[in-house]
């Protein structure tokens, strides 16, 4: 019998977090000219508040930056292209991403990526961390005409596996549109804790660590 690990990317396998703050304190020292008149904290303070662990696109957040601080000189839209071309040079990955997938895929594992966001954009970060290769499906929400918690896209993606819903599970961040949503159709459900969600996740295990995942598939996939 087939069987499946599936993941979603942000604050999953990408240490979003910690990618976001890499790039904008960069792109605060790249852009100094016309953005140096605020100091470098509250811009970077400001970016990470408005953009909502990134369930905001970077448009409104721009826009909404130009106009609270006065910026001259470049446009919401440059600010916005710059993010987009730039943030996978600061793609951050959480600890033993490598192995795990390796070693996953060592124990006969099919694996698969299913993200919400912009098709480009993902497929950067993910190539960035290097680990495309690792996966035998990734479906980002822009390119399906779907997006998570609907069940489709979990669906499909284990059509593309050729496995079923109880022998795969699936890792991620968000209690509803992660867990819960797989959970729905049959899967089992990691929940890799995030402490910006103030709901728990009703999973079928609760990680901190990526590593954790080994022995959970160890016991409940192949009991």
């Amino acid at each position: 019998m087939k069987e499946a690990v599936l993941f979603d990317l942000d604050e999953t396998l990408l240490n979003r977090r910690a990618s976001v703050r890499s790039f904008i304190e960069n792109q605060y020292e790249r852009l100094y000219t016309y953005v140096g008149h605020v100091e470098k904290d509250v811009y970077i303070d400001s970016f990470l508040t408005l953009e909502q662990n990134g369930y905001v696109w970077k448009d409104v957040v721009y826009e909404k930056m130009v106009r609270a601080f006065g910026i001259e000189g470049i446009a919401p839209a440059e600010l916005l292209d710059d993010y987009v071309t730039g943030f996978s040079l600061h793609c951050v990955p959480f600890p033993s991403l490598h192995e795990i997938l390796r070693e996953l895929k060592e124990r006969g594992f099919l694996l698969g990526i299913i993200t919400n966001g912009y098709g480009e954009f993902q497929m950067r970060n993910i190539k960035a961390l290097g680990i495309k290769e690792y996966f035998d499906v990734i479906l980002v929400s822009e390119w399906e005409g779907m997006k998570k918690p609907e069940a489709e896209i979990f669906h499909r993606a284990l059509q593309k596996l050729e496995v079923e819903p109880h022998a795969s599970i699936f890792v991620g961040d968000h209690p509803l549109y992660d867990v819960q949503a797989a959970r729905n159709i049959g899967m089992k459900g990691i929940w890799k804790r995030n402490d910006y969600f103030t709901l728990e996740a009703e999973a079928d295990a609760t990680i901190d660590d990526l590593v954790e995942i080994l022995a959970f598939v160890q016991i409940e996939v192949r009991k």
